[in-house]
């Protein structure tokens, strides 16, 4: 019997199991094979946190193949969307974006949505948000920009934090030009929401904390998925992390922060003193993921604050499982959650004509 892997929260906001952390890793489920083995290659290419900066940044510029079996694991750009690659004006210099659309024309005001894609502040690139970013495009009806900040250790914090920011406030102003929002009649601002796995999970709810701060652009989603929300702690299951272990862990934050404190709201969006007027989430986490409880705490912050929250686990999932539909069974599940939840939340109802 197939096991149901989407699970909500409880009324409290707490998982069940989190409330019970005495039998939890005795009931967990277990990780499908294929995501074991998928894993043990990973590891097989060496732990970063025994490599230098210059090592790292060699290996960051390795070229990802491009055949049937990478795109089978990572997942490409769902048909039905149209790619266009851009340069902007950010605070650094030149700031690659990737803008993604529907290709067949919609009716309504389309929203806009920035991506920010995971690799722990050093590692990831447009590459990998290309399945996530399409199937949100055409499932959405939306335009999406994902953005290619800059990384670490070339770039620590809080460049990619600034990046970040700077393409919204840029897509903002452009969203007419970009397809976002209406046209004649129906011409009027888009809905803007913004998503994240991972590191782009934090970088997004930075970015909503920043957009209230200063006034940006009104957000009106956020997806956070299995975000890293405090950088002060190391989490305690991290020791039997499958897919990033502890000193990984201690590596990334390492190399991000470098001598930044971590307490800073910018890098531990946890930490921040108000939570209150921020977009409603969505945060999704993984039974296997040592960054679990990071998700759990800052939903349980949100709904402090008065923000609604949608709090998913998704059970027998690693940390990462939205990279890798190709071996992550949940994905495509995940997925169609996050599309669902931004549909709701960031698309206009179709006006009624009067007869």
């Amino acid at each position: 019997m197939k096991r149901f892997s989407h699970r909500p929260a409880a009324a409290t906001g707490l998982p069940w199991r989190y409330r019970d952390r005495g039998n939890y890793h005795a009931r967990m489920a277990p990780i499908d094979r294929r995501v074991r083995v998928w894993a043990w290659l990973v590891r097989r290419q060496g732990s970063i946190d025994a490599k230098s900066d210059a090592e790292i940044i060699a290996m960051r510029s390795r070229p990802t193949p491009s055949n049937a079996v990478v795109s089978r694991i990572f997942g490409t750009v769902v048909p039905g969307t149209t790619v266009r690659d851009r340069v902007i004006d950010g605070p650094g210099g030149n700031l690659p974006v990737r803008v993604y659309r529907p290709a067949r024309a919609g009716s309504g005001a389309r929203p806009l949505i920035l991506n920010f894609h995971g690799g722990g502040f050093v590692f990831g690139d447009l590459r990998l948000a290309d399945w996530m970013c399409s199937s949100v495009a055409v499932t959405v009806g939306a335009v999406v920009v994902s953005v290619d900040y800059r990384l670490a250790p070339g770039h620590r914090f809080p460049a990619a934090v600034d990046d970040c920011y700077a393409a919204l406030v840029w897509a903002a102003e452009h969203a007419a030009d970009l397809g976002a929002g209406g046209a004649g009649e129906e011409a009027a601002a888009p809905r803007i929401g913004v998503m994240g796995e991972s590191a782009g999970g934090n970088l997004s709810a930075v970015t909503c904390l920043l957009a209230r701060d200063r006034g940006g652009p009104r957000i009106s989603h956020q997806a956070l998925l299995y975000p890293p929300t405090d950088l002060t702690r190391m989490p305690p299951n991290a020791a039997k992390s499958l897919i990033i272990s502890e000193p990984e862990m201690l590596a990334f934050q390492r190399l991000y922060l470098g001598g930044a404190d971590p307490a800073d709201p910018r890098a531990s969006p946890l930490l921040a003193k108000d939570h209150s007027g921020l977009p409603p989430a969505l945060i999704q986490v993984a039974e296997h993921d040592p960054l679990r409880e990071d998700g759990v705490r800052y939903a349980a912050a949100l709904r402090s604050a008065g923000v609604p929250v949608r709090f998913t686990e998704y059970v027998g999932m690693p940390h990462g499982y939205l990279n890798f539909p190709g071996l992550c069974r949940s994905a495509p599940q995940a997925m169609a959650e996050i599309c669902a939840e931004q549909k709701a939340a960031l698309t206009r109802p179709a006006a009624v004509v009067p007869r």
